[in-house]
């Protein structure tokens, strides 16, 4: 998501960018509320799309499933055993880690069509802890379904 922003913002000054050129062929100087309202117009767009992304993804622990649902008309689910998990690894870059958020990877057993991520999530060393205490409450239950 980070990434998708970054690319907004600069999506949003090349509308500004192409709004004053425009304006400057067209009447002879820059008209600065013309450039305003493209990168507005671009920024808001990005930050609804962002938002809606957002929205349509859940990500879910259980003590016998990981489960990542993305959509909103149309659905996406993705969804692995619990004893499956064989690594769990975080990543954050400086930015991110000043954001509070970042992305935790999930190794599976045998599942290689599917990037196993939850991406962009607040507190992943959390969701890191609450996995391991689901895999040690499904290993002292013994029950592996």
């Amino acid at each position: 998501m980070l990434a998708f922003h970054f690319k907004g913002v600069l999506a949003a000054v090349v509308a500004g960018a192409i709004a004053g050129i425009a304006t400057a062929s067209a009447s002879g100087h820059v008209q600065d509320g013309w450039v305003a309202a493209g990168v507005l117009i671009v920024f808001a767009l990005v930050i609804l799309v962002g938002l809606i992304r957002r929205i349509a993804t859940t990500y879910t622990i259980t003590n016998r499933r990981l489960t990542i649902d993305v959509g909103l008309l149309s659905r996406d689910l993705h969804q692995t055993r619990l004893e499956r998990v064989q690594n769990v690894n975080t990543r954050q870059s400086l930015l991110e880690r000043l954001l509070r958020i970042g992305s935790v990877d999930f190794d599976t057993a045998g599942e290689s069509g599917f990037d196993f991520t939850f991406a962009g999530v607040s507190d992943p060393h959390g969701i890191v802890r609450t996995v391991d205490r689901a895999l040690h409450e499904l290993q002292q239950t013994g029950s592996g379904l």
